[in-house]
C-alpha cells in the first residue's frame, strides 16, 4: 500500500504538466494571481480536498443515489462561472470576500493576509474538473471502491494523488503571480480580466471544448507527452499493487487453497484421484441470503456431512450464465443426496451489490440453491479466488478436494459429485445425468470488450478518456474492434448514452451488452450489418428491433443461426449505460 501510495504521489504530479491538465490551468493561475497571498494555497487546499472526495468517497453517493455521472462537473463549471463573474464585478467581490472571511473567522484564528477561503472554493470547482485526468492507478481505485467497502488505504492513495498534483500547480501559480505581480498592482483591471477569463472557459468546459482538446492531443501527440507517468503506471510493481488491492487481503490459507486450486487446472486427474487441497473456509461477512428457510444463513460446518459446491458468480458475467443450466441440473439431481451448492455472489460492477438486482436475476435463472452476496470480496478473498466463474469441491468432511476455473468438463466435475458422495456414504444413483451448460461457438470469439475508460480497448477513436465526448460521425470498426460515435460520457466503468452510438465489428453467434436505464425504462435500437436486426437474428430481450433496458443486467442482443461475422451497432436512448460487450 505504500508503495502505491508514493506512486500515486509521483503519478499525479506528472498529471499536473500533462496536457490534460491545460484547460485548467489558466483558471488555476487566473485564482493565484488575484486576491490575498493566501489565494494560492487556499486554491491547492480545496483543490486536493474536492479531488479527493470526487474521485473516492462521491462514488458511493453518486452511486447509491443513482445520480447522473455528468453532475459532478455540471457543478464545477456553475462555480467556476459564477466566481468568474464575481471577480468581474469588484464591488460583488468585496462582499463576497468580506462574508467569507466573516464566516470562517468563527472558526479559524485570525491571520494576517486574505483570499484563501475564497481561494478553496475555487480550488474545490477544479478539484471537481480536474478529476477525469486521473490516470490507470486512481482509476483503480475508484472501480475497486465502487464496488467494495470503503477503507483508508484507497483515500489515502486518492489523496497522495491530489497532493502531488496540487503541490506542482501551487509551484506554478507562485511563478505566474511573480511574474504578473507588477501588472496586478497598476492595472486595476487585472482582476476583472482573471474574471473574463475564468467565465470564458467555464463556458468552454460546458460546450466540452476541454474534452475536445484532450481527444485532439491524445490523437497527434506522443504518449510520453499525453501521460508522462504511463511507464510508471503501467509498471508491473503498479499492476500488482492494484491487483492487491482489489483482492483485499489474503490469508495463508487462502494461498495454498489459490495454489492448490491452480495446480488443479494444469493436470488432468480421474474423480478417484482428489488430494486434499485445503480446509474450506468458513462462510462470514456477507450480505443478504437467499433460497435458505427465512433467510438464514448457512455454514460450513453446519453442512458438515454433505458434499458441498462452492460457486463464485455474478450475475452480468456471460460465462457464469453458461454453467447456471449444468448448476441447476446437479442440484436437482443430487440435491436430496447429501449434496449442497451455496453460490456466492462477488460483484464486479458496482450496481451488482444491490440485492433487489440479485434475487431478479436468481428469478431469471430459475436458480433454486442457496445463493449468498459476498459484497466486500470476503468470501473470495478467503479463497484467494480470481475468477468468475469459479467452482470449488468440498468433502463431507470439509476438505477441498478439487476446483475448477471457466465453463466446461461438466461431464468430469459431475464425477467429481458422484466419487465425493459416495466415499461419504451417499447413493449417488445409476448413471450420470449428462447435464452441460449453454454451448458455445466452437469459434474464435471477439474478446470480452468494456465501454469504460479503465479497461476500454481496441476503440477506433483512439484513446478513451473520462468526461464527456462527442465523438462525431461513427465509424466502422475492424473486425473485433469497437467504435463510439456521437455524444458519451465515459466513465471509468460504463460509458452513458448522450444519444451516441456504438458499433462493434463481431465473429461469434450470440452477442450480450450490460445495460442499465437509473429511473426508468429507455429502449436502445439494434441493429445488424446496417439494419434493423430481424426477428431470427434478434437475442432473447430484443423485440421489434429494440431492447427495452429495465434492470441492471445482462442483454441478449444477437442470437444468430450459426457463427459469423457481423457489425452490431447500438444506437440507445438518453440516459442509458453501457458496460461490457460479451460473445459467444
Amino acid at each position: 500500500m505504500a508503495l502505491l501510495i508514493l506512486f500515486g504521489f509521483i503519478a499525479g504530479a506528472a498529471t499536473a504538466v500533462s496536457p490534460c491538465v491545460l484547460p485548467v490551468l489558466p483558471v488555476a493561475l487566473s485564482a493565484g494571481a488575484t486576491g490575498g497571498r493566501r489565494r494560492p494555497a487556499g486554491t491547492v487546499a480545496g483543490l486536493t480536498a474536492s479531488f479527493t472526495f470526487a474521485t473516492v468517497a462521491l462514488v458511493y453517493v453518486i452511486d447509491a443515489l443513482g445520480l447522473p455521472d455528468d453532475l459532478v462537473r455540471n457543478l464545477a463549471i456553475a462555480v467556476l462561472i459564477g466566481f468568474g463573474v464575481v471577480l468581474l464585478l469588484p464591488t460583488l467581490s468585496s462582499r463576497l470576500e468580506g462574508w467569507v472571511s466573516r464566516f470562517t473567522a468563527r472558526f479559524t484564528p485570525r491571520t494576517e493576509g486574505d483570499g484563501f477561503w475564497s481561494g478553496t472554493v475555487v480550488g474545490a470547482s477544479l478539484g471537481l474538473v480536474y478529476a477525469p485526468c486521473a490516470g490507470p492507478i486512481l482509476a483503480g481505485v475508484i472501480t475497486v471502491t465502487a464496488s467494495q467497502s470503503f477503507t483508508f488505504g484507497r483515500l489515502a492513495i486518492a489523496f497522495a494523488y491530489a497532493l502531488g498534483s496540487a503541490l506542482v500547480l501551487y509551484l506554478l501559480m507562485l511563478g505566474g503571480r511573480r511574474l504578473i505581480a507588477p501588472l496586478a498592482r497598476k492595472v486595476g483591471w487585472f482582476q476583472a480580466a482573471m474574471g473574463v477569463v475564468m467565465i470564458v472557459f467555464g463556458i468552454g468546459m460546458a460546450a466540452q471544448w476541454d474534452l475536445k482538446f484532450q481527444n485532439w492531443i491524445a490523437d497527434d501527440l506522443p504518449a510520453t507527452l499525453v501521460n508522462p507517468s504511463r511507464d510508471l503506471e503501467s509498471s508491473d510493481a503498479s499492476i500488482q499493487r492494484l491487483a492487491d488491492l482489489r483482492s483485499g487481503h489474503t490469508s495463508r490459507s487462502a494461498e495454498r487453497i489459490a495454489a492448490g486450486a491452480e495446480a488443479v487446472q494444469q493436470e488432468a486427474r480421474a474423480a478417484t484421484e482428489l488430494p486434499v487441497i485445503g480446509r474450506a473456509p468458513e462462510i462470514h461477512g456477507t450480505q443478504r441470503w437467499f433460497n435458505t428457510p427465512g433467510g438464514q444463513p448457512l455454514t460450513m460446518a453446519g453442512l458438515r456431512g454433505r458434499v458441498v459446491l462452492i460457486d463464485f458468480w455474478t450475475y452480468t458475467c456471460i460465462n457464469c450464465i453458461r454453467t447456471q443450466p449444468w448448476l441447476n441440473a446437479m442440484n436437482q439431481r443430487y440435491g436430496d443426496k447429501g449434496f449442497t451448492i451455496i453460490g456466492v455472489h462477488t460483484p464486479e460492477f458496482p450496481f451488482e451489490k444491490d440485492a433487489g438486482n440479485v434475487e431478479a436475476a436468481i428469478k431469471r435463472a430459475g436458480i433454486e440453491y442457496p445463493v449468498v452476496q459476498d459484497n466486500g470480496y470476503t468470501v473470495w478473498n478467503s479463497y484467494g479466488n480470481q475468477y468468475w466463474p469459479a467452482e470449488y469441491f468440498v468433502d463431507a468432511e470439509g476438505n477441498i478436494r478439487y476446483a475448477h476455473f471457466g465453463e466446461g468438463e461438466y461431464g468430469h466435475k459431475e464425477n467429481v459429485i458422484r466419487e465425493l458422495l459416495a466415499e461419504a456414504g451417499h447413493n449417488p444413483g445409476v448413471g450420470e445425468s449428462g447435464a452441460t451448460g449453454m454451448q458455445v461457438a466452437h469459434v474464435l470469439l471477439t474478446p470480452e470488450s468494456y465501454l469504460g475508460s479503465v479497461r476500454a480497448d481496441r476503440f477506433e477513436n483512439g484513446l478513451i478518456l473520462p468526461g464527456v465526448h462527442d465523438f462525431g460521425r461513427l465509424k466502422k470498426p475492424k473486425l473485433d474492434w469497437l467504435a463510439y460515435g456521437g455524444k458519451w460520457n465515459i466513465g471509468p466503468e460504463q460509458a452513458s448514452s448522450d444519444d451516441g452510438q456504438i458499433a462493434v465489428h463481431f465473429r461469434a453467434r450470440r452477442v450480450y451488452l450490460v445495460l442499465s436505464s437509473p429511473g426508468e425504462p429507455r429502449q436502445a435500437r439494434i441493429e445488424l450489418d446496417g439494419k434493423p436486426v430481424t426477428a431470427k437474428d434478434a437475442g432473447a430481450d430484443v423485440k421489434s428491433g429494440k431492447v427495452t433496458v429495465k434492470g441492471q443486467r445482462l442483454y441478449s442482443l444477437i442470437d444468430l443461426p450459426r457463427p459469423g461475422k457481423h457489425l452490431l451497432t447500438v444506437s440507445p436512448e438518453p440516459g442509458i449505460s453501457g458496460y461490457a460487450f460479451t460473445f459467444g
